[in-house]
């Protein structure tokens, strides 16, 4: 019979195991949110003057100052960023419109147990046509989801600076 000193760090080692699903990768998000069209990539360092713009006008904590941004041939933006979901990092894209307007929010990856319903169609399409003049506030314009309601709240502040980012750095050096 195993001791039980051993059978301890073997459940602790069972019981931190992370979990990880892979949607999409690059190709396929921007394949899915702009089909056919051409990105170039056009990755952006944000100055601390951007940053503490953004964070003032979106109310919102810019984490990194690198942004990975893609320039969509006739105009428009693929954006990849990541959001804290409970406990690990939620991926994700969004594509705006030449408007600068949210085309559509994809789930690139989802690291957390639980609360992936965010990937649901129906909950990400509540985003279209969203421009950062919207309020852009779990529960006011975005629908919450029981059990995701960090990760819905984080996604739509994250979805909310992009669409800033967009205004404050992005359009201007289009």
């Amino acid at each position: 019979m195993p001791s039980r000193w051993l059978l301890a760090p073997a459940f602790l080692a069972a019981s931190t195991s992370g979990y990880a699903t892979t949607y999409l990768s690059l190709a396929e998000a921007q394949a899915a949110i702009f089909p056919g069209a051409a990105l170039t990539p056009a990755p952006t360092v944000l100055t601390a003057a951007q940053r503490t713009a953004i964070e003032k006008t979106s109310g919102l904590r810019v984490r990194s100052p690198e942004l990975r941004a893609w320039r969509v041939a006739g105009g428009g933006w693929f954006i990849v960023d990541e959001v804290l979901g409970k406990h690990e990092f939620i991926t994700y894209a969004v594509g705006l419109g030449p408007d600068g307007a949210v085309r559509a929010v994809e789930i690139m990856d989802y690291r957390e147990t639980y609360g992936g319903e965010v990937r649901n169609l129906k909950w990400r399409t509540q985003f279209a046509g969203k421009t950062s003049a919207a309020p852009l506030k779990l529960d006011l314009d975005i629908k919450n989801i029981s059990g995701a309601t960090l990760s819905s709240r984080h996604i739509t502040d994250g979805v909310k600076r992009l669409l800033v980012t967009h205004d404050l750095v992005l359009k201007k050096s289009a």
